[in-house]
């Protein structure tokens, strides 16, 4: 299986070809509905696409890990991290492309 990465270049064109929308206005609407995703993210809010999933922000406690290598201990630092939960429609198409073989 190749792999191929979708780009953002690649949703403008599917907009432009689809909607009908010019080159410059199907890259606008991309970058504006990326740029609202990722404003709610980072205020912290979840973001649920119906028949797709929901990403969320998730706060990670501090914790003492392990160097792999040494085995020794270092602390890390709480953060915060991006999830993604895929829909169960989502999840059943994907299944559904592994089977093509």
């Amino acid at each position: 299986m190749t792999e191929k990465t979708l780009t953002r270049m690649d949703l403008s064109e599917a907009v432009f070809k689809q909607v009908g929308l010019s080159r410059n206005e199907s890259a606008e609407l991309v970058e504006t509905v990326l740029n609202h995703i990722s404003d709610a993210l980072v205020q912290g809010n979840n973001v649920k696409i119906s028949s797709f999933g929901t990403f969320s922000v998730r706060d990670k406690n501090e914790r003492v890990g392990r160097n792999p290598k040494t085995g020794e201990e270092v602390p890390i630092t709480p953060r915060r991290v991006l999830t993604f939960r895929p829909s169960h429609l989502m999840k059943e198409r994907v299944a559904a492309g592994n089977k093509k073989g």
